[in-house]
């Protein structure tokens, strides 16, 4: 049975590089869904996990590690509840604050998100799982009790980026330099924890119908250049090689002069006759 502390416990977030521990010892292949998908709730909060692999969640189990000291244990151990393949977590506590993934028994695994309860009056609502190179990402500054002022701000990597009257920044077409730590703020409710941002890259078989169009017409445009100025550079050689036979030909014509018929039918000079006589 579930332990529920009377106080809440103080978690300081599990950092990027442990999550990446978590994954690395084991090949991903699964996925983690997370409902609702973000990394940050507020105590009595309900959570929802469960594991995929092409449409099949049978053999895997949610686990998690709360404790930072390779302490791992899966969900219903005594914690969480399994209802129709999902790790259900009904009322969050800041003892839940960990990092969460999936894993079967033969060492398969799927990304790590690291939940966040916080015992603030501030929370940061962003996607808790790494987000697709390109798609938009909204990030939602949340009060626990009704606010009366919606104006926060935000922030990455410790560094305000920007503010908004509404309470929500959305960031349009997400790249890799997107990735970071971000928070936000509210000026008469303090700050938000921490959330990691991950963002993976668009695997090539998945890139939009316009970028594999591209990658196919510009090699085919390069080699028909190519063969064009192969064709121009060998038909101008020609017309080189053929004026240079021309001009030899004119050469040898004018210094050859064969003895025509008139010439030799000729009478022989003066001179010749009187040498003749002598």
């Amino acid at each position: 049975m579930r332990q529920y502390p009377t106080e809440p416990d103080i978690w300081q977030p599990a950092s990027q590089q442990h999550n990446m521990e978590i994954t690395a010892l084991c090949m991903v292949v699964a996925s983690l869904r997370v409902i609702p998908n973000r990394s940050q709730f507020f105590p009595y909060d309900t959570v929802s996990l469960s594991c995929e692999e092409q449409g099949n969640s049978s053999g895997w189990r949610v686990m998690r590690n709360t404790s930072g000291t390779k302490v791992i244990s899966d969900c219903s151990t005594d914690w969480g509840q399994i209802k129709d393949s999902h790790c259900l977590i009904d009322d969050l506590y800041a003892s839940d604050s960990g990092v969460y993934w999936c894993q079967s028994g033969s060492g398969r695994c799927s990304d790590a998100v690291n939940i966040t309860v916080t015992a603030g009056s501030v929370i940061l609502e962003s996607p808790g799982l790494p987000v697709m190179e390109g798609s938009d990402v909204t990030l939602r500054c949340r009060k626990k009790t009704t606010p009366s002022n919606l104006t926060a701000d935000f922030y990455k990597d410790g560094l305000r980026f920007g503010n908004s009257s509404t309470g929500e920044m959305t960031i349009h077409s997400v790249s890799n330099s997107d990735e970071g730590f971000y928070k936000c703020s509210f000026s008469d409710s303090g700050a938000s924890p921490e959330s990691w941002l991950a963002v993976r890259v668009l695997p090539s078989e998945s890139l939009p119908a316009t970028s594999r169009l591209e990658y196919i017409v510009l090699p085919v445009v390069g080699v028909l250049t190519f063969l064009l100025l192969l064709y121009l550079w060998r038909r101008n050689k020609r017309k080189a090689d053929s004026a240079d036979v021309s001009y030899a030909e004119v050469s040898i014509a004018q210094e050859v002069h064969p003895r025509r018929e008139a010439d030799v039918s000729a009478p022989p000079s003066p001179y010749s006759t009187i040498k003749a006589v002598h």
